[in-house]
């Protein structure tokens, strides 16, 4: 796999922001972020439809015992891909709940994000549909470079957009960001740096919460099994770490945890 290398975007930066390298990276604005659909609900059909019936060549996320909640790459009639993340059997077990916080996410729209655009709740299934991001993950290209590592400037691009993102997030009332590393940002098709929608909805397995990724869990978490909005800010700083570092721990080489 190569390194990505896009033609930087530019948007106007905060007026507190008086880095002369932040303010080159973003001061123009995000077109593709207003043909973002408005959220609906799918039928289970149409997304077996649109995955080729949820075939394994279509799977874009790493899965595995430790790691149960798949996501499937797809199309729909019109000719959009999406993203669509099915959870585990047993999850979810109340349907209004899960249909409740998906339209909560689903009413966040931001430049900075993959904006989630729908969900199907159809007896045990539990689907979630996402913007598709062409460009991969920020794991992929930081760690999984061959050419030359990922530039410096495309780092700071990611923490700067990764930022902005849960900010607007915590801005519209959701705090609480689950999971966040390097699998969580992705790139869309010019290049941008995108922070994953699906983070925003809390993992559950018959009715319980679990992190599924321990390497990025905040102390609170493993010690009382908590996740409180402060939460977001270790999240973010081991994000960090790996942007400067380049060093990566794959969800599947940490412990799975459980909470009772």
């Amino acid at each position: 796999m190569g390194c990505i290398c896009f033609k930087p975007f530019r948007r106007s930066p905060s007026p507190s922001i008086k880095s002369s390298i932040i303010k080159e990276l973003s001061n123009k604005e995000d077109e593709e972020g207003s043909s973002c659909p408005s959220f609906r609900e799918f039928s289970l059909e149409q997304l077996k439809v649109a995955t080729n019936g949820f075939s394994a060549d279509n799977i874009v996320s790493e899965h595995n015992e430790k790691v149960p909640n798949i996501v499937y790459k797809g199309s729909l009639n019109d000719g959009r891909m999406i993203a669509v993340k099915r959870f585990q059997r047993l999850s979810w077990p109340d349907p209004s709940e899960f249909i409740e916080e998906a339209q909560a996410v689903g009413r966040c729209r931001s430049e900075d994000m993959a904006n989630l655009i729908g969900c199907c709740s159809e007896g045990h299934e539990r689907l979630l549909v996402a913007e598709y991001m062409t460009n991969g993950t920020l794991a992929k290209h930081l760690f999984h470079w061959e050419k030359r590592p990922m530039k410096w400037e495309m780092r700071l691009r990611v923490a700067l957009h990764t930022a902005t993102a849960l900010e607007y997030c915590n801005d519209r009332g959701i705090d609480l960001y689950h999971d966040l590393n390097t699998y969580r940002i992705l790139f869309d098709k010019v290049g941008n740096p995108r922070l994953s929608c699906f983070g925003l909805m809390k993992c559950s397995r018959e009715g319980k919460s679990y992190s599924t990724n321990l390497a990025f869990a905040p102390p609170e978490y493993l010690r009382l099994g908590t996740v409180v909005p402060e939460s977001v800010i270790f999240s973010f700083g081991t994000l960090l770490l790996d942007l400067m570092s380049g060093r990566h721990i794959p969800p599947n080489h940490v412990t799975f945890f459980s909470l009772s």
